[in-house]
């Protein structure tokens, strides 16, 4: 007696099966999985097989990118207040004080208005927080090629970052981060390398 119907595809064993899950991914804190313990999720299908996770890490299937447990993307209304934050916060420190502020906290992955949010700048390549010397990338060439042509440059940054899955704008690109809300300050113990 044939086991298999014709009509019914048979499973081909060079593909994991779609139940197969690894225990060291878990989801975003946000998805019910409050200080991000590891869980079973990641599942592997036929179209995308399942990522090995490292430890400490979940895969974040909405970025497509690997981020430490207790982290999350950073999400647009958050991004756009800290757009706007930083309008104020240099005003009250008169310019100076707001440069001063960004100097000391790059070494963090931070600008001052990402620190008044629990934000941090992360770099997916190396798996860490960006270094000042990335940060320095990041704030001044970045936001110099932002700033080209003005309003276009502009405008393009902005459609980057609200299209992309990885949320990632043309200052972000330049320095290869993506911004991480960081509500449990996580990332502090994950020191930045040097550039």
């Amino acid at each position: 007696m044939n086991q298999f119907p014709e009509d019914i595809e048979r499973p081909r064993p060079d593909v994991a099966p779609a139940t197969a899950y690894y225990a060291s991914t878990a989801p975003p804190p946000e998805a019910g999985n409050p200080g991000g313990q590891q869980g079973l999720v990641a599942p592997a299908t036929y179209a995308a097989p399942a990522l090995a996770v490292p430890p400490g890490f979940y895969f974040d299937p909405a970025s497509g990118l690997s981020l430490p447990q207790g982290t999350q993307l950073a999400s647009v209304g958050r991004r756009i207040g800290a757009f706007f934050l930083a309008i104020p916060l240099s005003i009250v420190t008169l310019g100076i004080g707001y440069l001063i502020w960004g100097l000391i906290v790059w070494g963090r992955g931070q600008t001052p208005a990402l620190q008044v949010l629990g934000m941090r700048c992360w770099r997916p390549e190396t798996g860490r927080v960006a270094s000042w010397g990335w940060m320095a990338l990041r704030e001044i060439i970045g936001r110099i090629v932002e700033n080209i042509l003005s309003v276009i440059t502009e405008v393009v940054s902005l459609i980057m970052f609200l299209s992309t899955k990885e949320r990632r704008t043309l200052h972000d690109l330049v320095a290869g981060t993506v911004v991480l809300h960081d509500p449990n300050k996580v990332l502090e113990s994950k020191p930045a390398r040097s550039a």
